[in-house]
């Protein structure tokens, strides 16, 4: 008897602890996020030398300055969310022959590009983000390290590449740092080969619950210095002023994350 009620203290004890660490955490990191927030906002004083994170087209120094620990911390909310399903299921089903991958990063999707792909072609303006992705394709085995090629470059500006010259391209969660997303799809369009396919795996605001917009908007400014991200941007007027020709869109995450099937016409 007096074993099971020690047992159950100890049980409680635990648990009280366990609760009151959880709490004690989620106090600290409201908290700083507050902070965060505070500090980032204040960069819209009017006058001063910055406006804002959000729209400062020096963002992409921001992923210069993350590069060395960005899978880390990344790497946690992706598996928490199955967004590595995601990235899989996008290129698995619907990525073929040559494949040109804008806002590339770290190399994220590599490993996930099925056998129907002859070759792929990773883009990003920064160089340290892809020197992670090289280090990634150097461990792999000989015969597969042909199939990539990495180029630092603004996906906003393709003139290397002929019209139809790819067809497959992939871009995913790139829509949210391109300082113009909308002549980036534009330029995507116009390297797609006509029966080629644009796939795009994104985030931004949702259009089903007001609330966790507002939510994005008010933490917008911290995130983009943070990140380099535009975390609430309308993807849905994105695809709309570019003109694409949606094939299928789906959304999850309680709508802020867009799986996008686009044909290349």
């Amino acid at each position: 008897m007096a074993t099971n009620t020690l047992r159950r203290v100890g049980l409680l004890a635990a648990g009280g602890t366990a609760y009151g660490a959880a709490t004690y955490l989620t106090y600290r990191y409201l908290r700083s996020a507050q902070a965060d927030r505070d500090a980032a906002n204040a960069r819209l004083v009017e006058g001063g030398p910055i406006t804002s994170y959000v729209t400062d087209p020096k963002r992409t120094d921001t992923f210069q300055e993350i590069a060395f620990g960005y899978d880390d911390q990344i790497g946690k909310d992706e598996f928490v969310m199955g967004i590595g399903l995601l990235r899989r299921a996008l290129l698995f089903f619907h990525a073929k022959g040559n494949v040109l991958e804008v806002g590339a990063g770290t190399g994220r999707n590599l490993g996930l590009y099925p056998s129907s792909v002859d070759k792929v072609v990773l883009m990003d303006t920064s160089d340290k983000m892809l020197e992670k992705a090289k280090e990634k394709i150097k461990g792999m085995s000989m015969s597969e390290q042909k199939r990539y090629e990495l180029h630092v470059a603004d996906a906003a500006d393709l003139s290397r590449y002929a019209d139809g010259s790819f067809s497959t391209v992939v871009d995913t969660f790139g829509l949210c740092s391109f300082d113009d997303p909308v002549a980036v799809l534009k330029e995507l369009q116009r390297i797609c080969k006509d029966d080629g396919k644009i796939l795009l795996l994104e985030h931004g605001r949702t259009k089903t619950y007001e609330g966790l917009s507002k939510y994005l908007d008010s933490n917008a400014e911290r995130h983009a210095k943070n990140w380099g991200c535009v975390w609430n941007r309308d993807i849905d007027d994105i695809l709309s002023m570019a003109d694409m020709e949606v094939e299928s869109l789906t959304t999850w995450h309680f709508g802020t994350t867009y799986y996008v099937i686009c044909s290349g016409t």
